[in-house]
């Protein structure tokens, strides 16, 4: 069962309290105090596990807390301290306060573990408090308490490509062709109805992965269809792939401006992300009507066919040249689209060049990071 969002209360453990004793033992008279320390409590934390890629474990858990730690006893011995309590998340797992809205933490690297509540202090026992005005002190000090939090998990996937279009144009057939992502496929809208993730392999070294949301319609960031639930979990992608149905009853312009609209209004950073076009299902029609519908969304972005339309690659595939190549890519233009390539994932046809095309997407992204994370170290 896929669940992306849960809340839950989290305890840390309280401090055991310190202990009240008076050291007794054959021929020695008034040993004096020695209570031991009560012991810390148990602190939360958080683990990222790649392996996990839902919160289902989570759900219809209301109450996660750590041990308390043990009271001190006498001859000075401490108490136990209680046990930490680790919660495993997914990458990509926000750490939301309830009641203020702020993101208290955001687990992103796999292996990540951070400590999120503190344990409370255990008490000291009495042997602390003796002096030479006070030898026998019949106090200790209580535990501290622990910290308890009322928080929301919020799973938003990380991929290197997201796929955004409307039900049934092929999102979840373009996954299962080009990743191992076996999600289910029908002949119907909303088909998807949770987000899927694949490995696209490029290459015998190489690869990226790939998110498959459900399908976005118009209205979606006010809350129609499903696209509302599923919008965040593109908000990590680094790049997004707009499908657009060649064979659809909706215009293509009218598919595109209203993808790039919708995208726009939940979030303008997203609308900002290096973006390509697929038409799909492109051998659904005559090849004449297919070029004259890709020729008319091109007249309707205002750009040339030489552009944005990929125009070669090698036998092996291994290099795709688009109009977009000779761009710095820091200063890439993301109001217009990489590439646009008619595709087909049931017959195959471009299926090839798009994965090596979006490989090489990845690729550059990739390298920019590096490149800016390495200048800001050296700042």
């Amino acid at each position: 069962m896929f669940v992306d969002s849960v809340e839950l209360t989290l305890s840390s453990g309280k401090g055991g309290a310190g202990c009240v004793s008076f050291h007794t033992e054959k021929f020695v008279i008034k040993g004096g105090p020695d209570g031991g320390d009560g012991g810390r409590g148990g602190s939360v934390w958080f683990r990222v596990d790649a392996n996990t890629d839902t919160l289902s474990h989570l759900k219809g858990k209301r109450h996660i807390k750590a041990e308390n730690g043990r009271p001190g006893e006498g001859r000075k011995k401490y108490g136990r301290s209680g046990k930490d309590i680790e919660v495993v998340v997914p990458p990509g797992t926000q750490v939301v306060d309830v009641e203020t809205g702020e993101t208290l933490l955001d687990l992103t690297q796999n292996g990540q573990r951070v400590k999120f509540l503190e344990g409370g202090k255990g008490g000291l026992g009495n042997v602390h408090f003796k002096s030479s005005t006070n030898q026998r002190p019949t106090y200790a000090q209580p535990g501290l308490p622990g910290e308890t939090k009322l928080v929301r998990l919020e799973m938003k996937l990380i991929a290197d490509v997201g796929l955004v279009g409307f039900p049934n144009v092929g999102k979840s057939t373009l996954i299962s062709t080009l990743s191992n992502a076996r999600p289910e496929i029908a002949n119907y809208e909303f088909t998807t109805l949770t987000p899927k993730l694949g490995v696209v392999n490029v290459g015998e070294y190489d690869s990226f992965m790939m998110a498959d949301i459900p399908g976005i319609i118009e209205g979606a960031s006010d809350g129609r269809g499903l696209g509302l639930e599923f919008l965040k979990h593109i908000e990590r992608t680094k790049s997004l792939l707009l499908m657009v149905d060649a064979s659809n009853y909706r215009e293509m312009d009218y598919q595109y401006d209203t993808l790039r609209h919708e995208l726009s209004v939940y979030s303008k950073e997203l609308a900002q992300r290096p973006f390509a076009v697929a038409i799909t299902k492109a051998d659904a029609l005559p090849v004449e009507e297919t070029d004259a519908r890709t020729m008319e969304l091109l007249e309707h972005l205002g750009l040339e066919e030489n552009e944005v339309m990929i125009d070669k690659y090698n036998a092996d595939n291994s290099l795709i040249s688009y109009g977009s190549e000779a761009q710095e890519w820091e200063s890439i233009d993301t109001d217009k689209p990489l590439f646009i390539l008619p595709i087909s994932s049931v017959s195959h046809l471009n299926i090839e060049p798009l994965r090596y095309a979006l490989g090489d997407i990845v690729n550059r992204i990739r390298k920019t990071e590096k490149k800016l994370s390495q200048e800001e170290a050296e700042d």
